[in-house]
Formats: structure tokens, C-alpha cells, sequence
């Protein structure tokens, strides 16, 4: 039971050390160690499986994707403004963790009659946790995109007017040049 704690409290200082670390790349290495001992703590736990694909994925196909992310980024240090405001962001992460408490506790259900079981039953009824883990990791891997791939700066630093007169201008500009050319020409 020791050893469980010990590698939990691992995974949760890693967990803080991939938030508080200033360079990217040093955060997906703490995220590394977090799927690390979370392999580990499965493997403990007799959960083989889930621990090889842990280590495998997690540890390491995760950790590839992001250090390439981050070569074909660049590891900006300005921060752009949030996607999402605080207050909802920990709105959401207060919801997941208890949706993930409410789940993981056990529940007492009178016998169900045997009947016959639907894809639904069975998705929600005895893998509920899992999928939703799943869909919040799916929901926290988009928005770690949309961070990834939002702007730093508008697109447009002026308005599309002021676009298109300063093209105008331009073309404007080149016009008169060679008016002035061909009458150079012509005398």
C-alpha cells in the first residue's frame, strides 16, 4: 500500500512540475513521468494490458507528438490570451473531477431482472468510467489543440479597408511610374 502512495504523490509531482515548468518541452517530460508511474501503479494493480499501452502511449508516442508539435511551433514565451475564461475553465475541471469521483464510488443498485443487453447498456453500464475518462481526455486534447494552434496576433493588423486603399495606392503608384516612363520615352 506504501509503495501505491509513493508512486501516486510521483505521478502528482510530476503532474505539478509539467504546470509549472516555463519551457514546453520540459512540461511533455514531466508528462512522460507522470504516464510512467501511472504504467507502473497499473502494472501493480494487474492491469497489464492497460499498463503496456500506458507506457507505450502515454509515455511515449504522447511525448513524441508533443516535442514534434513544439519543433514545428516554436516554443513562443508570449503568452496569448486564454481560449476559454477561468472562471469556466475550473468550472470544467471541477465538474470532470466529480463525475470521475461519482463514478468511481460504489453503487448500490437493486437486482436488475436478466434481460437483453443493448450496445448502451453495456457501453455506460460496465465501462462507464473508462469512457468517460476517455471523453475527457478527448475534450482536453482538443482544447490543448486550439491552444496550440491559436493565433498570436490577429490576423489582420489593419482593416480590410485600409488593406485594400494601401493596394490601391500601390498599384496607383506604379501606374504613375510608368505614365512618367513613356512620356520620358516619347520626348
Amino acid at each position: 500500500m506504501l509503495l501505491y502512495a509513493l508512486l501516486i504523490a510521483l505521478a502528482l509531482v510530476c503532474a505539478i512540475q509539467a504546470i509549472r515548468a516555463e519551457r514546453l518541452l520540459t512540461s511533455a517530460l514531466w508528462l512522460a513521468g507522470v504516464s510512467a508511474a501511472l504504467s507502473i501503479v497499473f502494472y501493480m494493480m494487474g492491469a497489464y494490458t492497460v499498463a503496456v499501452i500506458e507506457l507505450s502511449v502515454g509515455a511515449g508516442l504522447v511525448t513524441v507528438l508533443f516535442v514534434f508539435a513544439i519543433n514545428i511551433a516554436g516554443e513562443d514565451l508570449s503568452f496569448p490570451p486564454p481560449l476559454v475564461p477561468k472562471p469556466l475553465a475550473w468550472a470544467l475541471v471541477i465538474a470532470a473531477v466529480g463525475l470521475l469521483g461519482w463514478s468511481a464510488l460504489p453503487q448500490s443498485a437493486a437486482e436488475v431482472p436478466a434481460q437483453e443487453s443493448t450496445f448502451a447498456a453495456v457501453l455506460w453500464g460496465k465501462r462507464g468510467l473508462d469512457v468517460l475518462v476517455q471523453i475527457v481526455l478527448i475534450f482536453a486534447g482538443v482544447l490543448g489543440l486550439l491552444g496550440l494552434l491559436a493565433e498570436t496576433k490577429a490576423p489582420l493588423d489593419q482593416s480590410v479597408a485600409q488593406e485594400v486603399i494601401a493596394r490601391r495606392e500601390d498599384e496607383l503608384a506604379a501606374l504613375q511610374k510608368r505614365v512618367v516612363e513613356r512620356e520620358r520615352e516619347l520626348v
